[in-house]
């Protein structure tokens, strides 16, 4: 349950979303001293000093924090997948046509302006986000230890590391899509506070940074937590963020915006980050990797950071932000044949993807549904199932399998409400082997490198290679993540896989899909089409503050 001061606010604007409520308690505050009736505080308000009481107020305050994490609906869906995979190589928009969710077919066609709602739904989300986090390191920071027998100084760093950690999420997110971005850390509680310029990339990255080295010094390892508490922060889950972004600050692209942190110092500090995280013994990779994307498997061995949800049944299809505790991912990848899914049919794989697999891969299968011929037939004609010319069905999301309905074949899978319980795996283990593999890469640790790349193709009954390249490492994180978000960003700072650029890359891609597919896929444009547009709306409430992004 969340607080009700930040509950379901209704401001239009996206910073402003976030800290509307509060401007009203403020307002609240400020006028507890006076005597006419004309400002007495509305009955049921609830006054910032009055809430943060006890422990259970400051945890229920940090509990909303996690919230925005779970949206995926406002005005149109903006899983963060719609970037992650359809605008890479991985995956085609899908769903009824080209114009079922054309904000995604822009986005994975090069045709993305700054009018995109999904950008603009993705964005204010994130926001929201940090605004609640802003909130309680503001007033969580201020209370004093004590207040109740559970409020130790221990509880008190802890909270305050879970929200750390996740504001840095918040703005990581934010900043691999849309570069430098307006960097509130304070409460905003007026326009004139919120309309602020773009931080660059460099001084976000730094946030991030000092924010995740809080979180890990303060935050529990996963063991020290319970059951209840599945899904919060863990000190294992900063460290594997320390490393992630650590990553991305070395890349080449990203060091093209002026980051002060050399790739050396990066690329050493991911390698520490990584082996504090391995060598912590928290984690381990579940011994069948599908178990990965069962119910069964949530919170599991492998998991370093999901986000949760739980199964609604309950119509909120148009509520906007917040009003489901389920994820839409399921109906929205699902088959839109009702026999097979009854789903939305969006986030296809590619051929480009499939052909990736080395023979005999076993995850392939996980990822992937490929229908059989009869089937696309008997469906063809209820529903556009075929996009592009492309009919296959992400395996991992939609069409997960239910523990209590095994017995294969088309029928036998999970259906679930619309909002379906599958949690979001947004860290596992075999990720962290694989960028700790990637820094000891980068360091020269070729050994170290082999040694964990082959630990998880060990996982699938893959041979192991006889030696590790980058190469090696990049089509490993391919096909082991596939279908998990992960592809774009990654594509973005590699440049590409081979070292020619990711212009080329995407270029060539193109020239392997379909010719339909090629048909509407516009010319990448090096310098622009790797980030995406600062929403406009967004630039209309600050024009003399925020710029556009180059190119759009």
């Amino acid at each position: 349950m969340e607080m009700n001061i930040l509950n379901r606010n209704r401001c239009p604007l996206g910073l402003r979303k976030a800290v509307c409520a509060l401007s009203v308690v403020a307002l609240s505050l400020g006028m507890t001293g006076c005597k006419d009736y004309l400002t007495e505080i509305e009955p049921g308000t609830t006054l910032l000093e009055d809430f943060y009481t006890s422990t259970a107020a400051a945890v229920q305050n940090v509990t909303g924090c996690y919230t925005p994490l779970m949206w995926e609906y406002n005005n149109t869906y903006f899983s963060e997948w719609f970037i992650g995979d359809i605008v890479s190589d991985d995956a085609l928009k899908g769903g009824g046509n080209e114009t079922d969710m054309a904000d995604a077919y822009d986005m994975e066609n090069w045709r993305t302006t700054a009018q995109n709602t999904l950008v603009l739904d993705f964005y204010r989300a994130q926001y929201q986000g940090i605004g609640r986090c802003n909130l309680a390191l503001k007033y969580i920071g201020s209370t004093e230890v004590g207040i109740d027998d559970e409020f130790t100084a221990e509880m008190k760093n802890r909270l305050l590391g879970e929200v750390h950690f996740l504001r840095a999420y918040y703005y990581f997110r934010l900043v691999r899509v849309f570069a430098g971005v307006p960097m509130p850390l304070d409460v905003l509680m007026s326009s004139e506070e919120w309309g602020m310029p773009r931080a660059s990339v460099d001084e976000v990255f730094t946030q991030i940074l000092s924010d995740l080295t809080f979180a890990e010094a303060n935050l529990c390892e996963k063991s020290a937590y319970s059951e209840a508490d599945n899904g919060r922060a863990t000190k294992g889950a900063a460290q594997a963020m320390l490393m992630k972004v650590n990553l991305y600050m070395a890349s080449t692209y990203w060091q093209k915006y002026g980051i002060t942190k050399s790739p050396a110092d990066c690329f050493a500090d991911a390698k520490t980050w990584g082996k504090k995280i391995i060598d912590g013994g928290e984690y381990s990779l579940c011994a069948d990797y599908e178990d990965n994307f069962t119910i069964a498997g949530e919170n599991g061995v492998e998991s370093v950071f999901e986000i949760q949800y739980a199964e609604v049944n309950w119509g909120d299809y148009g509520e906007g932000y917040g009003y489901t505790a389920g994820s839409f991912t399921q109906i929205l990848t699902r088959s839109r044949n009702s026999e097979i899914g009854g789903g939305w049919g969006f986030n296809h794989p590619t051929q480009d993807l499939y052909n990736e697999f080395e023979a005999g891969d076993p995850r392939r299968d996980v990822a992937i549904l490929v229908p059989s011929t009869d089937i696309v037939a008997s469906y063809q004609a209820q529903s556009d199932e075929t996009y592009m010319e492309n009919n296959m069905l992400n395996n991992k999301y939609g069409m997960y399998r239910d523990p209590s309905d095994i017995g294969g074949g088309y029928g036998k899978w999970s259906l679930h409400a619309s909002r379906g319980p599958l949690n979001n795996k947004q860290i596992r283990y075999a990720d962290v082997l694989l960028m700790y593999a990637e820094a000891c890469l980068a360091t020269g640790d070729n050994a170290t490198a082999l040694e964990y790349i082959n630990k998880v193709r060990e996982r699938v009954g893959l041979a192991d290679l006889a030696a590790a390249d980058d190469a090696a490492l990049r089509h490993e994180r391919r096909c082991e993540l596939a279908m998990e978000g992960h592809r774009w960003f990654d594509l973005v700072r590699w440049e590409g896989v081979d070292g020619k650029g990711l212009k080329a890359h995407m270029d060539a891609y193109k020239l392997r899909e379909t010719e339909r597919a090629q048909s509407h896929i516009q010319t990448f444009v090096a310098g622009k089409h790797e980030i995406f547009p600062i929403p406009q709306e967004e630039i209309q409430l600050n024009p003399t503050k925020v710029d556009q992004t180059p190119g759009y």
